[in-house]
């Protein structure tokens, strides 16, 4: 294999560059004669595109030739079709040394990008679209904090209030419900999971690849979302975008597909089930000491969902505890409701205020809640006691308006002693 003389003028690493040959859906690296390898592979996936794919390669090579200053190649990840594509995207091939083409039995996106990058030698690996609906422009500006080492991942962006895009209404709220959806069961930070123009480093895509379960549309999202978890950083660009009125997506059954994806992660980040804080440690990105000693950052966003869950645990200690008082007294009610609730508290503040995954630490974090819970108790329980000394047998109302308050106090107490001293040590 060999890159054009404009292309690989501009490498600065010399090693071996590797003919891709598929069988049985297997990608083989097979030595040819020692060559620049590529510092930009953008990949293209197509699925019977006989109409478009000429046309298009050929505008994407003409701007890399002209305006990308990287030796690049592109690689043609044709997914089993069914028409000319095939023949079209050799024939290519055999025109542009820089062109190259990946045929694969079976069907899937995911599946195309695992299969090239997995065994591309380029530094950056690339994907967009072949109805190329992202202006071309904003490539430049996606590849060159990855080649420059300043980001791990990119990501084109409608969403941006940069961006102009023009699709219809009907793609534009599922594109938002989606992205939105994915912030409150993810806790995602990136804008635009779905867009079809994003980049890697080759050796990021190496430690997380193997970790992707998806082979279809949900493989992108998967590997953002991993990525996000294991402190990666991932540098959005606005994208001028133009949708394609004859997209092969089928929007009923991706979304179903990205339903079960995303309930699919959810159980792996509770379970522990993916090695993120290993991938944090490898790979991540540390953290800025914060400007005050000991305190973590972030506090807006975790006084507001802190605040959320101690209002569903407030509600739960009063159905509680009404429940429960008449068959174990209001001490008897008030310790085990609030034993209850601080348990659910820990655990829910773990995971969504504070950003902790996975069962590292997770006793320890306990414990340390439950003695919060202790001092909690105190609080409500001496707060019961004075009511009970000034009157025998205080009105329900009575007691439940002076805990509202009491628990109040023990909410705020709670949050200052998981924030300073649970969680202190543990990355937002």
């Amino acid at each position: 294999m060999t890159i054009d003389s404009h292309s690989a003028t501009k490498s600065s690493i010399d090693i071996l560059v590797y003919r891709f040959e598929v069988t049985s859906g297997n990608v083989a690296p097979v030595p040819q004669s020692p060559a620049l390898s590529p510092v930009v592979d953008i990949v293209v996936p197509v699925y019977n595109e006989e109409t478009d794919l000429e046309s298009c390669v050929r505008r994407l090579h003409a701007h890399l030739t002209d305006g990308l200053p990287y030796s690049f190649q592109i690689t043609i990840a044709d997914n089993a079709s069914t028409d000319t594509t095939l023949t079209i995207a050799n024939r290519l091939a055999e025109e542009f040394t820089s062109v190259h083409v990946v045929h694969m039995p079976e069907k899937g996106r995911g599946r195309a990008l695992r299969t090239v990058w997995s065994a591309s030698l380029a530094a950056v690996l690339v994907y967009m679209d072949v109805d190329l609906s992202t202006d071309l422009a904003a490539l430049l500006p996606l590849v060159a904090p990855l080649v420059s080492g300043h980001s791990d991942l990119a990501i084109g962006t409608r969403l941006h209030r940069g961006s102009r895009v023009i699709r219809g209404v009907k793609r534009e709220f599922i594109s938002r419900s989606y992205n939105l959806m994915l912030r409150h069961t993810l806790s995602t930070r990136f804008s635009d999971a779905q867009c079809g123009f994003k980049a890697i480093r080759r050796e990021v895509a190496a430690h997380l690849l193997p970790l992707v379960e998806d082979n279809g549309w949900f493989f992108d999202t998967e590997l953002l979302v991993l990525a996000e978890r294991s402190g990666l950083r991932i540098h959005e660009v606005p994208v001028d975008w133009i949708d394609d009125p004859d997209s092969r997506v089928h929007i009923a059954s991706t979304a179903m597909a990205d339903i079960r994806g995303i309930a699919r992660l959810t159980r792996a980040f509770a379970a522990g089930a993916l090695p993120v804080h290993e991938l944090r440690a490898q790979l991540g990105r540390a953290p800025l000491d914060p400007a005050t000693p000991g305190v973590p950052a972030g506090l807006t966003r975790q006084l507001i969902r802190f605040g959320l869950i101690g209002a569903f645990s407030t509600l739960a200690y009063l159905l509680l505890f009404l429940l429960l008082r008449d068959p174990l007294g209001a001490q008897g009610a008030n310790a085990l409701t609030l034993l209850l609730t601080a348990i659910a508290n820990t655990a829910l503040n773990r995971r969504f205020t504070f950003g902790v995954v996975g069962r590292q630490r997770m006793a320890r974090h306990q414990i340390q809640g439950l003695i919060v819970f202790g001092l909690a108790l105190g609080l409500t329980s001496g707060t019961l006691a004075i009511v009970h000394s000034v009157h025998s047998t205080p009105p329900a109302a009575v007691e439940l308006t002076l805990l509202i308050a009491a628990n109040a106090a023990a909410t705020l107490m709670r949050f200052l002693l998981l924030r300073r001293w649970v969680f202190t040590f543990t990355p937002p």
